[in-house]
């Protein structure tokens, strides 16, 4: 997928960015291309090689109708449970490492209907904090929202889901 400067865009855990420069750079003996992103929430700049986007994840803010399938998984979607904290952990890890906001919608929901049961390990609590970060800035830039307006949708999707588990 190709970005120009000016391009919004996602950067797996670490939020929603803004491309503000192309740039050529010599590493070695070998000449690549990199995109500069400016991270919104912390003003900080990353540099992504042209050529692992795809690896990296780097993709496109969420569209306005790929929201509304968030906001759903959310509502309706699965709850997976784990016997153990280090599966549950690893798994919750990948699903983040994803990009993919269907799947830190399920970490996020997964957490809280686990820590309405008991209290989550450090690890799990910054996961958590960090799945809902991540959901809020990013559905709040996709549609145009105030950030507080989304945390209102997605704790009212969530407490939807949650009693009717």
């Amino acid at each position: 997928m190709n970005f120009k400067v000016g391009d919004k865009v996602v950067y797996p855990n670490h939020g929603v960015g803004v491309i503000e420069q192309v740039a050529r750079r010599s590493i070695g003996e070998t000449e690549s291309a990199f995109y500069r992103l400016r991270i919104v929430a912390t003003d900080s700049t990353v540099m992504v090689p042209v050529d692992n986007t795809a690896a990296v994840g780097l993709r496109k803010v969420l569209s306005r109708r790929e929201t509304s399938r968030v906001l759903k998984a959310l509502r309706e979607g699965d709850v997976t449970t784990y016997d153990d904290w280090k599966g549950r952990f690893q798994a919750n890890s990948e699903k983040m490492r994803t990009g993919s906001m269907v799947e830190v919608a399920s970490v996020y929901k997964n957490l809280m209907l686990l820590s309405q049961h008991k209290a989550l390990s450090y690890r799990e609590r910054k996961m958590l904090d960090r799945a809902r970060f991540l959901l809020v800035s990013e559905l709040a830039e996709a549609g145009g929202k105030p950030m507080e307006t989304v945390e209102t949708q997605i704790d009212e999707a969530l407490g939807e889901s949650l009693k009717s588990v």
